[in-house]
């Protein structure tokens, strides 16, 4: 089935004043995702749809726990599948870079890529288990060298160009996707925290406004992936994906690729 989003008109005296300055607003102060419909909200979304702040959240953890799990070593073929080039059969593309590689090149040395955990599988020592660890909805397929770069590191903006990046940044404590990749970041870091809220063995996976968080269930920082959700809306690529773990693996879905204003709205 095919997710189709119909995006509402902003507040009018927004745009018109936009448009007079003839302006993008500062980055500071991106304008909240648009509100979306979806054709799973009479369906899916139905016990979700209205509401807002803890019982939004309550309704969508309990809407997405829902789900099949598979090990860490299936992980490896769901993502030649899920993230599949859709210019080349042959590849994927990956995080963070952008750049499409072969997927028989998936593996632990330089040139290959791996398994990126987005939410930091040390944030929460869950590891690779299964649940957290394999949960698809955080993993994707990443440069061995650039993975490596990321680390354990929280999401904030600023630091040195990553080699071989894409445009990526890095200091000592955080990570900077390039622009392409920091909603999709958000949005998956933010399901991570709806989905894992301690009811089920694992840690309480909450985001918050530090960095450097360490081997604590906390990944930073919430008012940057709040304003790069908004600044970088669901792809094709990011709306595809969010379908086939859906329909052929997990089938349970990512609510803030579906609807990314309902990020400001719990949060």
């Amino acid at each position: 089935m095919t997710v189709t989003h119909m995006h509402r008109w902003k507040a009018p005296a927004l745009a018109v004043s936009a448009l007079l300055v003839g302006l993008a607003l500062p980055t500071a102060t991106a304008s909240p995702a648009s509100a979306t419909t979806t054709s799973y909200d009479t369906t899916y979304y139905k016990n979700a749809v209205g509401k807002t702040g803890a019982s939004l959240k309550s309704s969508l953890h309990t809407i997405i726990s829902s789900q099949s799990k598979i090990s860490y070593s299936a992980v490896w073929d769901a993502l030649k599948v899920t993230d599949q080039d859709p210019n080349n059969s042959s590849n994927v593309i990956l995080l963070y870079s952008g750049v499409s590689r072969a997927k028989a090149l998936n593996g632990g040395s330089t040139g290959d890529w791996n398994r990126e955990h987005v939410w930091a599988k040390s944030h929460g020592d869950f590891g690779e288990v299964t649940g957290p660890g394999t949960d698809l909805h955080h993993l994707r397929p990443a440069d061995v060298q650039v993975n490596s770069v990321r680390g354990n590191k929280d999401f904030d903006d600023g630091g040195s160009a990553v080699s071989g990046g894409g445009g990526s940044l890095t200091d000592s404590d955080s990570f900077e996707p390039r622009d392409a990749d920091k909603g999709d970041v958000a949005r998956m870091i933010l399901y991570m925290a709806v989905r894992y809220d301690g009811g089920d063995g694992f840690a309480d996976l909450e985001p918050n406004e530090k960095v450097g968080n360490g081997s604590n269930p906390y990944i930073g920082k919430l008012s940057v992936l709040k304003q790069w959700n908004d600044e970088d809306p669901p792809s094709a690529f990011e709306e595809k994906r969010n379908q086939v773990i859906y329909d052929t693996y997990q089938h349970n879905r990512n609510p803030f690729i579906d609807h990314p204003e309902w990020v400001d709205a719990i949060w």
